[in-house]
């Protein structure tokens, strides 16, 4: 079969294979793919394997030899999925592989805002220690994390994962889910007690049309002066103008952002120069060991198709 992967540089940066692939087919790899170059890409495709790349329902509506969508992530609404259902072809995603990557990025969040490591050693190369009166100096408020309560808005496999290290630091977690969880350690409370009782707060929820931007004044309103936000999840989470003015007007002490509602964010994202807001560029995901067991999926994912058993299927084909 003819297999075409839109956009690889994200998941594979030239240290792993895609040898799993090549086995099952002629394989033609792009780094990237604009939305007008995804028509012509796949024109001779069997299968077509995305992470971003755009495969709307007028690109799959001429595409008659196509047979399959495989999704080199979890998200997938980069697919038009109910019109690949009407014709048949299955959209298959991958999930839980960057479970223990992304949760350990959650608390390099909660870290980096807790001890300041980054500014401290910063300061230190610029010779702030070698010019200090003291033997020791902190520029910010530093503080422990045992005994602290730790929200959590999603207790899916990222949501639980960050629950057990929280457990670990010593720290109380309580926890809101859409559906009804039962976990050792783990308080269910609702969305409002999360945002009233948290000193961290990690959002590890889908983004729905329902909860979009649900972390709005109101809520952020909600917290202590003294906590902090941290989002791995959907920027869409967010109402980005409230939680920058939150932040530069010190009502909330500081968020840790891996996600933007707009990616790549423009210059005039009010949360890139807001104060005491770490934003990464949406890549918790990204370590070797991730990637790697995401492009496994991907394989195993293709292969259980060929067999006609198709996994992982999104959209009910």
């Amino acid at each position: 079969m003819n297999i075409v992967i839109l956009d690889a540089k994200t998941v594979n940066h030239g240290d792993l294979s895609w040898a799993g692939l090549e086995a099952l087919g002629s394989l033609m790899v792009y780094d990237r793919s604009a939305e007008h170059e995804v028509l012509e890409r796949s024109l001779e495709a069997d299968a077509i394997l995305t992470n971003k790349a755009i495969i709307s329902a007028e690109t799959l509506a001429q595409l008659p030899r196509l047979k399959y969508i495989g999704i080199i992530a979890t998200g997938y609404n980069s697919v038009d999925t109910e019109f690949a259902r009407t014709r048949g072809i299955p959209v298959c995603n991958a999930a839980g592989y960057g479970t223990d990557s992304v949760a350990q990025h959650v608390f390099a969040l909660i870290l980096s805002l807790s001890n300041h490591v980054a500014a401290h050693a910063k300061s230190t190369s610029e010779g702030v220690w070698t010019r200090s009166p003291d033997w020791t100096y902190t520029l910010a408020p530093m503080f422990e994390l045992a005994g602290k309560t730790l929200g959590i808005i999603g207790l899916g496999t990222i949501g639980r994962r960050v629950a057990e290290l929280g457990l670990a630091f010593g720290m109380k977690v309580i926890a809101q889910n859409r559906s009804p969880r039962s976990i050792s350690g783990v308080e269910m409370v609702d969305v409002d007690s999360i945002f009233a009782q948290s000193d961290v707060i990690s959002l590890h929820t889908a983004l729905t049309a329902e909860n979009a931007a649900f972390v709005n004044a109101a809520r952020i309103g909600l917290m202590k002066s003294s906590a902090i936000l941290i989002n791995t999840a959907r920027g869409g989470l967010i109402q980005e103008d409230d939680l920058a003015g939150a932040l530069n007007e010190g009502r909330i002490a500081g968020a840790g952002l891996d996600v933007l509602s707009s990616e790549p964010p423009p210059l005039s994202n009010p949360l890139l120069s807001a104060k005491n807001c770490l934003v990464t560029p949406h890549n918790a995901w990204q370590s070797r060991e991730a990637r790697s067991r995401l492009i496994e999926i991907v394989v195993e994912n293709l292969v259980a198709f060929l067999r006609g058993e198709p996994q992982n299927v999104v959209n009910g084909v």
